[in-house]
């Protein structure tokens, strides 16, 4: 088994492509089991949407999808799959039904990351579903990638260095196919400068329709219809995601029964605040009117005695 911290070891050709995608260390291993044979290249990423965009970076049209978690596809006598931020390269002598259940014990055997890491992104969900050609989804974070995977929008018209990550797939239309390309930017100023950019740009490919929804512009090419292409825009729309991330500690303050409790309390208080004073007032008056007979209450002058003639 062999470990490194260089991109190199896991791809010679496309070292730049994975620190893009925040490549972190590989392990590389060869195993055996009676005459099969298989090696693994096991490359781990700062985060799942690291290993993500590299697994759609390796994907190619002809491949067939595998039930492997996260994600899984090959290609003849090879398989790539990811499981949170790490995506994993086996080659095998000869594929057999057995080898897509060792490789699903794989992904199970596989170091689980903390939420923190394992969250993919949100950018690709945006793209729509009708008329999608399978396998060709791709998550791009860097110009190098963008490059090597022939997206029609050039980096500089992009600017990575504002922040941006795109989302690339291809459509087939009733006349042959269409490209769509969805970039999102950190706001939605920064996306409408940079969709003014592209639209005063002479673009290769073309013709191209462009939209900006909230901080993400799309861009359609390709040999399609007018009308196909506003269509396949008109399905890219920025649907804002709040998340209260606040403490949701229980406040005591907001409970029903606490209230109803502190409405009988506050009776109680009142009720025992009347009758100290009551029995305080009378037993006043009482000591009062022992001590000094007729001198404080009931004396003779203040007593009027109303009479009424009724003769």
């Amino acid at each position: 088994m062999k470990s490194s911290t260089d991109p190199a070891m896991a791809d010679q050709a496309d070292s730049e492509v994975l620190k893009e995608y925040g490549f972190s260390s590989v392990e590389i291993a060869a195993y055996a089991r009676e005459d099969r044979k298989m090696q693994v290249k096991a490359a781990r990423f700062n985060d799942a949407s690291g290993a993500y965009g590299a697994f759609t970076f390796y994907l190619l049209p002809e491949m067939q999808a595998e039930k492997i978690p996260d994600q899984g596809v090959s290609n003849k006598s090879r398989v790539f799959f990811y499981r949170g931020n790490i995506l994993v390269d086996v080659s095998f002598d000869r594929l057999t039904a057995m080898s897509a259940a060792d490789l699903r014990a794989l992904s199970d055997a596989l170091p689980h990351p903390d939420r923190s890491v394992s969250g993919l992104p949100v950018l690709p969900s945006n793209l729509p579903k009708q008329s999608y050609l399978a396998h060709t989804a791709r998550y791009i974070l860097g110009p190098v990638a963008l490059e090597r995977l022939r997206v029609p929008v050039p980096a500089a018209l992009i600017d990575f260095s504002k922040g941006a990550e795109v989302a690339f797939a291809k459509y087939k239309s009733s006349e042959g196919e269409a490209n769509l390309t969805v970039i999102s930017y950190p706001t939605p100023q920064i996306a409408g400068e940079r969709m003014r950019a592209m639209q005063a740009a002479s673009l290769p490919g073309g013709p191209f329709q462009f939209k900006r929804s909230g901080p993400m512009v799309a861009v359609v090419n390709g040999s399609v219809p007018e009308s196909e292409a506003q269509s396949l825009l008109g399905s890219v729309n920025y649907d804002a995601e709040v998340t209260w991330n606040q403490a949701t500690k229980f406040d005591p303050r907001n409970n029903i029964g606490n209230l109803i409790i502190g409405i009988f309390m506050l009776i109680g208080a009142i009720l025992l605040v009347a009758l100290i004073f009551g029995f305080a007032f009378g037993g006043i008056r009482i000591v009062a009117k022992r001590l000094f007979p007729n001198r404080v209450f009931d004396r003779p002058e203040d007593v009027e005695i109303i009479r009424l003639n009724l003769k």
